[in-house]
């Protein structure tokens, strides 16, 4: 058997995904502008020109910094830097974050879609005022500009409660910090937080008819919606 040459021995290095890339410039502007926590990153229309990329390229890497921690993006204040970790253990979160995404999906569609069938069979009309109030506070942050989030987590913590499952309702609280940052990943994406609203009032709307077949299906599709963000792509 020939043996192989030196070069066909060398595996090929994966190249760095774009979103990392992008991550490793803002790590280096960050530290090359000396800034420390509490400190305002440039606006992003600002940020975008000085690192030579386009608007919704660097909002998807800010969002993956808001998922790790690193910033607190706040409408109307901009991207807050929270602390200043190093370039390598940023890398390794996202990819850890990355390789979670398809679990947490998958837990979501199995308990939220089941938590939807029992809150529309077991609703009550308290329980459909904390769901309606809910879609009324994302209505709100939406129209304002910001990203829904706050609205959102009380729309599925709404949900949850008026499933009346004590069980499934402990298993929400356990992966509640994960489902945030899918939470945090899908209303990161351009017009996200006006569709996911609109898929809110669909399940909110069957769940009002106690339609469990249709609360369900509502349910599946939204968390369809949620899961397609660019991180995966």
């Amino acid at each position: 058997m020939p043996k192989k040459t030196a070069t066909q021995q060398i595996s090929r290095v994966a190249r760095p995904r774009l979103y990392e890339q992008l991550v490793e410039q803002l790590m280096d502007f960050i530290e090359s502008a000396q800034l420390g926590p509490g400190d305002t990153l440039p606006a992003e229309r600002d940020l975008a020109e000085r690192l030579g990329v386009s608007r919704a390229t660097l909002a998807q890497a800010l969002v993956a910094l808001e998922v790790l921690g690193v910033i607190d993006v706040q409408h109307g204040t901009g991207a807050v830097l929270v602390y200043r970790p190093n370039v390598p253990s940023v890398l390794k979160g996202l990819r850890e974050h990355r390789s979670r995404l398809p679990e947490i999906v998958e837990a979501r569609s199995t308990l939220e879609v089941k938590l939807a069938e029992l809150a529309a069979a077991r609703r009550t009309d308290e329980d459909m005022q904390a769901i309606d109030k809910a879609l009324d506070a994302m209505a709100e942050e939406v129209a304002s500009g910001a990203k829904g989030a706050h609205g959102d987590e009380l729309f599925h913590q709404a949900i949850t409660a008026a499933a009346h499952s004590g069980v499934l309702a402990q298993l929400m609280t356990f992966i509640a910090e994960m489902i945030l940052e899918t939470r945090l990943e899908s209303l990161g994406q351009p017009g996200r937080p006006e569709q996911s609203l609109a898929s809110h009032r669909k399940i909110a709307d069957a769940i009002r008819a106690q339609d469990s077949e249709a609360a369900a299906a509502a349910m599946l599709d939204h968390i369809t919606l949620v899961s397609d963000v660019a991180l995966l792509k």
